[in-house]
């Protein structure tokens, strides 16, 4: 097999987790926490393309290894979380090894799919984020996630009854409540460096209005995080807390600014300037300056004249 090539493996179930790791069969047939120092085998022997029906929730702690997500490696040297949502894919590449503390909580969307988490879960953005965008805790936040792991494992290690499910599912709704309050303070007090993302995120839009190029079309969410080398949900979320606004509405507020720069200096029809701008179809564009400021673009020039 070449360097280039990999395995691919599609985890379907925890059951199938479990054999895969060489550990005993689950407790729970959708229910799983296992601890890294108890896996048997922590050396990756062939480069893996891993993909799971799962949601998996990580803290790792000690580890060496390296994990890639898209185009990028990231380290994990410190204590950090990671939230994945099912068919995300990773590549574990060869040589890497298991942390030597921590944990992976995995969670078949089946077992709270009868629960209200079934829906609030979809509304955590972090299960979207890429790997270099997890969690960073304090040793005061790691001992509150921590404590709620073990209250896990305690009602792991009781006989199931017909509470089982019911104080699994609270504990993980509140480890996910503490894990966004926490996200919340990252993007305050660490990284992105906030002047600096709204510095950059300035200049690529700048950039982007001042080439001409009509076939480039709209700014994206999708494109801007690209050049940020952000997830665009991670983006998302860190410019609600810095700004109060979504990526689209910062999109749409510069747009708004580039076409009255535009339309106070130049001569071009209305129509010119939409497709100069990207968009695809004039009346887009006169719909969505009129939103923002009440006047449709000839207004605005004449009042100006």
């Amino acid at each position: 097999m070449s360097k280039q090539e990999f395995l691919s493996l599609h985890i379907k179930s925890i059951e199938q987790q479990h054999q895969l790791l060489g550990v005993a069969k689950p407790k729970h047939p959708l229910f799983s926490l296992l601890r890294f120092e108890d896996y048997p085998n922590r050396k990756i022997e062939q480069r893996t393309r891993l993909i799971s029906d799962l949601y998996q929730i990580t803290l790792k702690k000690d580890c060496p290894c390296k994990m890639q997500y898209g185009q990028m490696h990231y380290d994990f040297d410190e204590g950090v979380m990671s939230f994945f949502s099912p068919k995300q894919v990773n590549i574990l590449d060869k040589g890497d090894y298991i942390p030597q503390e921590g944990w992976t909580l995995s969670i078949h969307p089946d077992f709270f799919r009868t629960y209200p988490l079934y829906q609030k879960i979809k509304s955590y953005g972090f299960f979207d984020y890429a790997i270099n965008e997890a969690l960073i805790l304090s040793d005061d936040e790691q001992k509150s996630i921590e404590n709620i792991i073990t209250q896990i494992e305690k009602e792991m290690s009781l006989p199931i009854d017909n509470f089982s499910q019911d104080v699994i599912i609270a504990n993980l709704d509140l480890l996910l409540t503490y894990a966004n309050r926490y996200y919340n303070r990252q993007f305050i007090t660490r990284k992105p460096n906030n002047s600096k993302l709204l510095s950059e995120l300035e200049d690529i839009l700048n950039e982007y209005f001042q080439n001409t190029n009509t076939e480039k079309g709209l700014p994206t969410a999708t494109f801007l995080a690209s050049q940020l080398n952000l997830s665009p949900r991670y983006l998302n979320d860190c410019l609600k807390q810095l700004t109060g606004q979504t990526t689209q509405q910062l999109i749409h507020e510069k747009l708004i600014e580039h076409a009255k720069e535009i339309l106070t200096s130049t001569q071009l029809s209305v129509s010119e300037i939409a497709y100069t701008l990207g968009f695809e179809h004039p009346q887009s564009f006169s719909k969505l300056f009129k939103n923002k400021t009440n006047q449709s673009p000839l207004e605005f020039r004449q009042s100006f004249s």
